[in-house]
């Protein structure tokens, strides 16, 4: 596949609002490009992962936020339990997904395999 066509390889753009969140075909086609997420509503995305103690999932947090940083995009994240992280991913501008959430699921699954 072609970088251009890889979630991973993109770059997520600045979005104010003002444009459509992303269809339901849309949103399923790029769920196929992502690991084990999970489609909420058409709103968000989701992904529940398990660590081997609260420090791991720590360390995972602290990889996602740099990313979600360097990307001007963020999750919602939630440590719960002693070794899971929740994270949801939505863009609040626009009442639901954009390219954006799915391209930085993209990038989140990198940092977990």
């Amino acid at each position: 596949m072609q970088d251009d066509k890889i979630l991973s390889k993109k770059h997520c753009k600045p979005c104010e609002g003002g444009m459509p969140p992303l269809s339901r075909p849309k949103n399923l086609e790029y769920l196929k490009q992502v690991n084990e997420w999970q489609l909420i509503e058409d709103k968000s995305i989701e992904k529940i992962l398990l660590f081997k103690d609260f420090m791991e999932a720590l360390v995972f947090v602290n990889k996602v936020a740099d990313i979600a940083e360097s990307e001007g995009h963020h999750p919602d994240i939630l440590i719960f339990g002693w070794n899971k992280v929740k994270i949801s991913l939505s863009t609040h501008s626009i009442g639901g997904l954009s390219d954006n959430d799915f391209i930085l699921a993209a990038k989140i699954d990198e940092v977990r395999m």
